[in-house]
């Protein structure tokens, strides 16, 4: 059964409102979901409203008896809204009719100041990306300024950071007690606001005072030493309480990171009684499509220690893994299989990495995440667990499940945490036999090892090793299966030099990806403050960083060299970087320099060129 949506399907009050930035999906992966579910497992009352639009909407469920939530979505609404040229996007899959125009700009803070118009005296909690990763001053791409916390510029009373169910399971205890809202104000994995006034009492508690907005706002160093904090600061076992002052007199305080969910924690919030689609009102514009994507593939974990500097998972909820049991996995499956639409294929089993399954290692049980060393990237710690049984097991049973005819990985696999598996051939021919569906997509992001490093990925000789050894375990098993790599252009760190030598490797195995992501510097991740400072706030160095319309230009079209429309622009960035573009036939001279960069890669060309779908018109 939905949880109700509009006044005629309830009796009486609702405990608590949430504000939907999404269409209403009653499926796990949808936040909205799990936490009304949530809410709802433990007593209390809740109803939805998504995504209003004007202020009617806002009537259509009673006030609530305790709270106003707000949901920032599944995607952040400006990347929802924008490309990274900052160009309106065309559709919305979270939305009905994949249309636009269903959430504002800035949609949190667009809600919550409207729930504080009209509902003066009701409590806001805010939650979800969009409010995480603003919850300090931020850069904000989209109007190239710092812009202060989310928590004071929407007026919520509160933030949630992270993910929302522990933080929840306390608030609704506390609650249960008899303890009003207004005075639960030290939640772990919250965000509150207080005076200014109380800056040296909370020094004197031992809080840790971040650069305040002012500072950050003129100066670029004090943003990057901001940051550095606030990135050191995610960890349950080593944080600090951090705060801000913000203008307007007001200063935030950032509560202990919560602790992460157990395995019986995460059984139980993937075991409530989800409908697993979309809310029926939705079928008269034919549905959402954005469940099409997740209907039939599973959660078997969250959390990542990859530590990628463009990815905002280390900062929204911190670097520990957190898994389920394979049973609860498995019950699931085994649901979808009872499913009308079921084919017999599960389409993702996987978290964010596929095979980061277990914890980094054993140290940060005690200790918390280290806060100067990466667990994996440009190097892999010498305490680094490495070991696949488990998600072997839990694919193999996954597979043997009646009706199931194939269980994919398709969200991708950490490709060097493979490698320095010492039983490396076993998991990847299990892989490549039972759980690939003819591609398997990677990434390497880049080649020029000055860039990787910068983003922390590791050297490209381990890509390179990689793919050797995926190209030859296919041929022992003769299958025809290919590797799909993820590349960005316009990192923090690429040069014009560093995109060309790209594209002369790219060249040289006859490959030009479909699709290419040009950098987005979204709030909060360790490249966005590279973009802006000019700064890497690990070291305090200064970094190269392509800013200008046109160079950005140049480094995208390298990637996509073939296309006729590229073409002046890849001759005129081989100029300007000071290279003399090969002719259309190699000469001597050419495969000496390309061989520079790319030795050994001879054999995998051969792979990739003989794909017909890597195969292109000049």
């Amino acid at each position: 059964m939905f949880l109700p949506i509009n006044k005629t399907e309830i009796n009486g009050e609702l405990d608590f409102v949430l504000i939907s930035c999404d269409a209403y999906v009653d499926h796990p992966t949808y936040g909205h979901a799990v936490i009304s579910r949530l809410i709802e497992s433990k007593g209390f009352s809740i109803g939805i409203i998504p995504q209003p639009l004007v202020d009617g909407d806002y009537f259509q469920l009673p006030q609530p008896k305790i709270a106003y939530l707000v949901s920032g979505g599944v995607v952040d609404s400006m990347v929802n809204n924008y490309t990274v040229a900052k160009r309106k996007r065309e559709g919305d899959v979270y939305s009905p009719k994949s249309k636009q125009g269903k959430r504002p700009d800035r949609q949190v803070t667009v809600y919550a100041q409207t729930l504080k118009r009209l509902f003066k005296d009701k409590f806001v909690i805010i939650g979800g990306v969009e409010a995480s990763l603003r919850r300090f001053a931020h850069y904000d791409y989209w109007s190239n300024s710092v812009m202060p916390s989310i928590l004071t510029e929407s007026g919520a009373d509160m933030l949630i950071y992270g993910a929302g169910e522990k933080p929840f399971w306390d608030i609704l205890a506390l609650l249960s007690k008899g303890v009003p809202l207004e005075k639960i104000t030290y939640v772990r994995g919250t965000v509150v606001k207080v005076s200014c006034d109380c800056e040296s009492e909370l020094l004197e508690k031992g809080y840790l005072r971040l650069p305040p907005y002012s500072a950050v706002l003129e100066s670029k160093l004090e943003y990057a030493k901001a940051f550095k904090l606030q990135s050191q600061n995610t960890d349950c076992l080593n944080s600090s309480v951090l705060f801000q002052r913000q203008n307007g007199g007001e200063t935030v305080i950032q509560n202990l990171p919560q602790f992460p969910l157990t395995v019986k924690e995460m059984d139980e919030v993937y075991s409530y009684p989800y409908e697993r689609t979309y809310h029926p009102v939705y079928e008269s514009e034919g549905g959402i499509k954005s469940i099409e994507e997740v209907k039939f593939s599973v959660v078997s974990h969250r959390g990542c220690y990859g530590s990628c500097s463009f990815c905002s998972i280390n900062y929204h909820s911190g670097r520990r893994v957190q898994k389920r049991s394979d049973e609860s996995i498995l019950k699931e499956i085994e649901l979808l299989t009872k499913d009308k639409d079921f084919k017999g294929y599960i389409h993702d089993l996987s978290g964010p990495s596929a095979n980061f399954r277990e914890p980094a290692c054993e140290l940060q049980g005690k200790n918390g995440v280290c806060k100067n060393r990466y667990c994996i990237g440009a190097s892999a710690c010498k305490n680094l667990k490495v070991e696949h049984d488990g998600f072997i097991n839990l694919l193999r049973k996954a597979r043997k499940i009646p009706g199931v005819k194939k269980v994919f990985i398709r969200s991708g696999l950490r490709f060097d945490y493979l490698l320095y598996d010492k039983n490396c051939n076993a998991v990847l021919e299990e892989l490549i036999k039972h759980h690939i569906s003819g591609q398997l997509k990677v990434a390497p992001e880049h080649m020029a090892d000055g860039v990787l490093k910068v983003m922390n990925k590791p050297p490209f000789k381990v890509y390179k090793e990689f793919a050797l050894k995926y190209k030859n375990l296919n041929e022992k098993l003769g299958f025809k299966q290919y590797l799909v790599p993820y590349l960005i252009s316009s990192h923090p760190g690429c040069e014009l030099k560093h995109a060309v030598m790209l594209t002369e490797y790219l060249k040289s195995i006859n490959y030009m990806p479909e699709q290419v992501q040009d950098f987005y510097p979204t709030p909060s991740t360790r490249s966005t403050c590279m973009y802006y400072t000019g700064i890497d706030p690990d070291n305090m160095q200064e970094v190269f960083v392509p800013k200008t319309s046109e160079e950005k230009a140049m480094q995208r079209a390298l990637l996509q060299y073939r296309l006729p429309k590229n073409k002046e622009t890849v001759k005129k960035a081989y100029i300007l970087a000071g290279i003399n573009e090969p002719k259309k036939k190699d000469s001597p001279k050419r495969q000496t320099g390309v061989k520079k960069y790319i030795k050994g890669e001879e054999v995998f060309r051969k792979s990739l060129s003989s794909n017909p779908r890597n195969k292109r018109k000049p």
